[in-house]
């Protein structure tokens, strides 16, 4: 009997998931999904002839490109792309040029280009397993590991709402000319998730509407800034094109490739792409829906980099070479603004700033559920671990704002702990994610190739000596004292040793799949 026909096999996981929708019909246990099927976009069909995607007529290219269809596919990569704007971002973006000037402009592109790819990759996981990240976790790692990762991503998720609510909080006060307080503001964005619950009632598409209003606001607010502050073209072009690195200027560029990569992110965008209902068992289908996800990611994120853009070379053209550039941060920048060009951008810096806030406290949320419902397979109400998950990123805001909300230095060094934070997560999404999609057993025909592989493979080494090196720097000037060092030194060893077992479970799964590999007729 001739082997079976690759090409036209599901991925396992798509099998397992259709004997699971099939067991919770029998009465068993259900899985936890990231979206019901009622909660799904239909987009099969739109904009397509009657051709039979069966027909061996019927090419990976067939049918042609439909902006309908585009359409119907576009929001889950502007909600993605709402991670690289979020306040940690900006405050890293004005602080790269009010210090760096315009030097570290090609940086911050590289850096998006890097971030598209791992996102990319995200998708393409959820799309062709029709499960995302957390879930495949749960499934694949042995339960003290998947503890360890599920733990890392929350500590990771509760580090950026620390610094988003807190982003909104400063705009809350900004635009309140200081009548709210940071604890008051707090309080106000916290009752975002109910918000976010009232619109997921609508649907996805106007979940997705909502969010796409925020991004214009911050759009708009920031170019709008750009064209006040008139910075100059040919040094924004030359910054873009020729590297430029000094000395002075590397913590800042760690904090460009530190901001851009967020680890919930990853887990967050492997479940949006489910939103639109596909057969995930049909191989064009997939590659169709990959193809349009692939253009929107893109057309997302390059409207991220000219919003990075626009933030990064207002504060260059302000305040590069001044003596004020070391000591502007978040909370401040708005009246360092207001002294340079008048009260107005003040106002409109807290409306672009209070836009930021908002829309990533709400992916905030919705990155929470994803990642306790897949680690954990709960089956809660969507209001109740929409509340668990705010609950947990605001309690510690909480006490943030009541023990900051005087102190602006001890605010920005709290920042800081924060990227650090963030930075030590990086792998723990990274490596999982680029073991599952090279591995045939998961993926199918859609694994990633070698040359992918190691480009993938390397910018993840990249990005996770950058941050290292952002923790050292960070460990060599806050950590004093022998029995301090000694504990952190430790913690240091075990994070190691994790990463190690981490890379060496996907090094040893990939060569136990090429060794058992069927061979196919030629």
């Amino acid at each position: 009997m001739p082997p079976p026909d690759l090409d036209r096999r599901e991925p396992l996981l798509a099998e397992l998931a259709a004997v699971l929708r099939s067991a919770g019909e029998n009465g068993e246990h259900e899985e936890e999904t990231a979206y019901e099927a009622s909660e799904k976009v239909h987009v099969t069909g739109v904009g397509e002839s009657d051709l039979d995607p069966e027909d061996p007529s019927y090419s990976a290219a067939s049918p042609p490109f439909s902006w309908q269809k585009l359409w119907l596919f576009t929001g889950p990569g502007f909600l993605m792309s709402i991670a690289f704007l979020d306040p940690g971002n900006l405050e890293g973006d004005l602080q790269a040029g009010a210090v760096a000037g315009y030097s570290l402009l090609w940086l911050l592109f590289w850096a998006t280009g890097m971030g598209l790819l791992v996102q990319l990759l995200a998708a393409r996981l959820g799309v062709a397993t029709g499960r995302h990240l957390a879930e495949l976790c749960r499934e694949e790692y042995p339960t003290w590991a998947r503890t360890i990762l599920w733990f890392m991503a929350e500590v990771a998720l509760i580090g950026a709402d620390i610094q988003e609510v807190i982003g909104s909080a400063i705009a809350i006060r900004v635009l309140s000319n200081g009548a709210v307080p940071l604890w008051a503001g707090v309080i106000i964005t916290a009752a975002d998730c109910f918000v976010f619950l009232f619109l997921e009632n609508y649907g996805v598409r106007k979940l997705e509407a909502v969010f796409a209003f925020l991004i214009a606001t911050m759009a708009l607010a920031f170019a709008w800034m750009f064209d006040k502050a008139k910075p100059n073209a040919t040094q924004l072009l030359l910054g873009i094109v020729i590297p430029k690195l000094s000395s002075k200027t590397i913590q800042q560029a760690v904090g460009v490739v530190g901001c851009i990569i967020m680890p919930h992110n990853v887990f967050l965008h492997s479940a949006l792409v489910q939103s639109r209902d596909i057969d995930h068992s049909n191989k064009y289908r997939v590659q169709e829906a990959l193809k349009y996800y692939s253009i929107e990611s893109t057309a997302a994120l390059v409207i991220s980099f000219i919003i990075n853009l626009f933030v990064t070379t207002v504060f260059a053209k302000a305040f590069y070479g001044t003596t004020v550039a070391d000591s502007i941060g978040l909370v401040n920048a708005g009246n360092y603004l207001k002294e340079k060009y008048g009260t107005a951008i003040l106002y409109i810096w807290g409306v672009g700033l209070l836009a930021a806030g908002q829309s990533s406290t709400l992916t905030g949320t919705y990155a929470g559920q994803f990642i306790m419902g897949g680690f954990l397979n709960l089956r809660l109400k969507k209001w109740l671990r929409a509340l668990i998950t705010r609950s947990c990123a605001i309690i510690p805001t909480m006490i943030v704002a009541l023990t900051f909300d005087t102190n602006e230095h001890s605010l920005d060094t709290l920042n800081e702990w924060i990227n650090v934070l963030q930075s030590v997560q990086i792998p723990f999404a990274l490596i999982p994610l680029l073991w599952l999609v090279s591995k045939e057993q998961i993926m199918g025909n859609f694994k990633i190739g070698p040359v992918l592989k190691t480009v993938a493979w390397i910018i993840t080494f990249l990005v996770i000596v950058i941050n290292g090196y952002l923790l050292l720097d960070f460990l060599r000037d806050e950590v004093t004292g022998v029995i301090i060092g000694t504990l952190v030194c430790a913690i240091t060893a075990a994070y190691l040793a994790f990463i190690f077992y981490l890379v060496l479970r996907g090094v040893s799964a990939s060569a136990l799949c090429w060794n058992f590999r069927p061979q196919t007729a030629d």
